[in-house]
């Protein structure tokens, strides 16, 4: 069952959001050939600590996860979909890279994602980039007091087939508060009005992830470091925002 927060505290997680969008908009500029992804994870640690907030993915250890989480960063590379750990791989032109990062704010977890490509992008991974932030931001739009995750999931999904495109089934969203995880899971496809009904109070992290393969469904496979792949090699997108479901509609939180 969803936990439910206050106006306050919701004020407190726009704060931390706030930040976090705005970490993310320099890490997103500081993407480039010839980096290492180290680098965007030691400079997303600098950034956190100076905003005088913590880092929510270092050592976080997921519910069902055999190992702690190493980094700051989930730095995620063409067909890894998301956890990609940082490494001194070097960036290259051409690279699909998908930057996921959270943070805690005044003992709130905040999480959000962006995906940038590295160089002038093909237009099939342009429109794969712009169908995953459109698919996130009907998502957002479809949640309001009294739909549905099956709702939010719906439109999502929707938007991604219709335009040739694949969900990532397996990987979901979920709520977040004083926990990075806690109910529901929001996933990125359903039936519109099925599912947990939206309430005042509700904090959800909506973020689909979407591949270039075909089909409905893409299936992933993990990798050694945990991270998650495209069975079939296809590129993938991420976008993600942490979202309050209030009486006067959706908040998004986590953008400046």
């Amino acid at each position: 069952m969803a936990i439910l927060k206050s106006e306050a505290e919701i004020k407190v997680m726009a704060e931390g959001g706030r930040i976090l969008a705005e970490i993310l908009e320099i890490l997103k500029k500081e993407t480039r050939a010839g980096i290492t992804t180290n680098h965007l994870d030691e400079l997303s640690l600098k950034l956190i600590k100076e905003s005088g907030a913590k880092p929510a993915f270092l050592n976080y250890h997921a519910p069902g996860s055999p190992r702690s989480y190493p980094k700051t960063l989930c730095a995620s590379l063409n067909e890894v979909v998301v956890h990609g750990v940082p490494s001194e791989r070097i960036i290259q032109e051409g690279d699909l890279v998908k930057i996921d990062l959270g943070l805690v704010y005044q003992n709130f977890y905040l999480d959000s994602a962006r995906t940038v490509y590295v160089g002038k992008p093909p237009k099939e991974i342009q429109k794969l980039i712009a169908i995953t932030e459109e698919a996130l931001a009907l998502g957002i739009k479809i949640a309001h007091i009294g739909k549905t995750l099956g709702d939010i999931g719906h439109a999502i999904s929707n938007c991604v087939t219709q335009n040739g495109f694949s969900i990532v089934g397996s990987l979901t969203g979920h709520g977040i508060g004083r926990n990075l995880h806690e109910d529901p899971t929001v996933f990125n496809f359903g039936r519109p009005g099925q599912g947990e009904e939206l309430k005042e109070g509700m904090v959800i992290a909506i973020e689909p992830m979407v591949s270039a393969s075909k089909g409905k469904i893409a299936k992933v496979k993990e990798m050694p470091d945990g991270g998650f792949a495209t069975a079939d090699g296809s590129f993938t997108a991420h976008f993600e925002h942490t979202v309050a479901i209030t009486s006067k509609g959706p908040q998004i939180l986590t953008r400046i």
